[in-house]
């Protein structure tokens, strides 16, 4: 029977090894589990089963309305440390000699700095955005019915 991806010469070898490796890593894994889970001691508390957070005790529902602005944030935070932090290993290879790297560096830069010019433009920079620009000109309201009725009653 012929094998749709047939292995270079001495890649059974290699495959063999490989599976070796997943089988000890899955087993080393969960034999740490086993081990733990049959020597640890078991003592519930109803204490233990609370919500730990920062060592504070939990005040109100868990359901409350979140800021966006933290989300965005931590959002804008994680996309630029990490692009700013694969500059190391582009300065490694530009400092051996690979001049072909600037080429990539400016175009990586430029989507840095397009993103960057983004954020700042809408204003996902500003903690407290200003609502100066967007708001309508007051119009007197009309009078509603309840007012009406609110008013007779007065």
């Amino acid at each position: 029977m012929a094998c749709i991806f047939p292995l270079a010469a001495g890649g059974e070898s290699l495959v063999l090894g490989l599976l070796i490796f997943i089988v000890a890593g899955i087993a080393m894994s969960l034999g740490a589990l086993l081990i733990g889970k049959l020597t640890r001691t078991s003592l519930p508390h109803p204490e233990k089963a609370m919500p730990y957070e920062c060592g504070e005790p939990a005040i109100g529902s868990s359901w409350v309305q979140f800021d966006l602005r933290f989300y965005v944030v931590a959002l804008v935070f994680i996309i630029f440390d990490i692009e700013i932090a694969l500059f190391y290993p582009w300065a490694v290879v530009f400092k051996q000699g690979g001049k072909a790297a600037l080429f990539d560096m400016l175009f990586f830069f430029g989507v840095i700095v397009v993103g960057y010019l983004y954020l700042w433009r809408f204003g996902y920079l500003d903690w407290v955005r200003s609502t100066a620009n967007t708001s309508k000109p007051a119009t007197p309201a009309k009078p509603s019915a309840l007012s009406k009725a609110a008013r007779q009653w007065a």
